[in-house]
């Protein structure tokens, strides 16, 4: 069935404008939009169900638009994204390159390092070797240059003591036992030592003299030094050497240290000349003269006044004829024929 046509509707005059169908002339008219919604609920219904098609339409308008839109924004954002990531992938790449670079510096450095330190341990042990291990530095007794020998200190003894020591390294040598070694040697006071490189010595040796000769029993005589050391031995006296007789025994030390402290106090001169010394005491030191008196000595003290006056006595003619000359009291000597 046809819809039936729906009944207009007059149209309301505005405020302040009078019913008659005309406009007024002196305000100019003013358009007011007709209402498209009919007042009828029939027709209403029918203007709302022709007007979904266009809302339809337009609502699938703006999906299309905000879909494209959003997919722009997508793609602008994941071009940004993928320019983002590009430029962190070129920075990490260049630092990743960067910090390869200074490894590797790191490690040349290290290498260098310890090549340097391989370097020095090498020469510290070749250095070490020279010195304690190779004969460059080896000692050799016969480049050991020795000296003061004396007239009892045998060399043979010597130069077996120094052969001990052959093939030690100079460097390391203890010198200071080495010249101990050389003390315990008879005759040998002292002993100074000097290295003389690569592989020398030089040997200074300090004697112990005899100055005189003690009969030890057996028909010999042991040659004493000015300090009571027994330097050396010999079958028969020394004619240069006076022959001393004194008391045996530890109680009489002193006694032939007093003895030798007057042999040692006379001039060589005179020394020579005398043959034979005896002692009872430390204050009864009497010796004999080759080809001469018989001297009275008395104790040690003033020994070098005494062997003054005693020269002046057989210089001067007095002592001549004497067979005892007493200088125990060197201010008033006598002479006893």
């Amino acid at each position: 069935m046809p819809a039936r046509p729906a009944p207009a509707v007059p149209e309301r005059p505005r405020s302040g404008t009078a019913v008659t169908g005309e406009r007024p002339q002196d305000a100019p008219a003013r358009a007011t939009p007709a209402s498209d919604e009919p007042r009828d609920p029939a027709a209403a219904w029918q203007v709302s169900t022709a007007r979904r098609p266009r809302a339809r339409a337009t609502a699938d308008v703006n999906a299309t638009e905000g879909s494209r839109f959003m997919g722009a924004m997508r793609r602008g954002t994941a071009r940004g994204a993928g320019a983002a990531a590009e430029q962190l992938g070129n920075v990490t790449l260049r630092l990743q390159t960067r910090l390869k670079e200074q490894a590797a510096a790191q490690r040349r450095l290290s290498a260098i390092v310890w090549a340097r330190r391989a370097g020095y341990v090498a020469l510290s042990a070749l250095l070490v070797w020279i010195v304690v291990a190779s004969p460059v530095l080896a000692l050799d007794p016969e480049q050991a240059e020795v000296s003061g020998f004396g007239t009892v200190v045998d060399p043979a003894d010597v130069d077996a003591v120094i052969a001990e020591y052959e093939g030690t390294s100079l460097a390391t040598l203890a010198t200071s036992r080495l010249a101990d070694a050389l003390r315990e040697v008879p005759g040998v006071r002292d002993a100074t030592i000097e290295r003389v490189w690569p592989r020398g010595l030089l040997v200074e040796l300090t004697s112990r003299e005899p100055v005189a000769a003690v009969p030890d029993g057996e028909g010999g005589f042991w040659l004493v030094d000015a300090e009571a050391t027994r330097v050396g031995r010999a079958g028969e006296a020394q004619e240069s050497l006076p022959v001393v007789t004194v008391p045996v025994g530890e109680d009489h030390v002193r006694v032939l240290e007093s003895v030798l402290g007057v042999v040692n106090q006379l001039p060589v001169a005179l020394r020579e000349r005398v043959s034979d010394v005896s002692a009872s005491t430390e204050d009864t030191v009497t010796f004999e003269l080759r080809d001469g008196p018989r001297v009275e000595w008395g104790s040690a003290e003033d020994s070098a006044l005494k062997a003054g006056v005693l020269q002046v006595l057989l210089d001067s003619g007095q002592a001549r004829d004497a067979s005892v000359i007493d200088v125990s009291a060197p201010t008033l000597p006598t002479t006893k024929k």
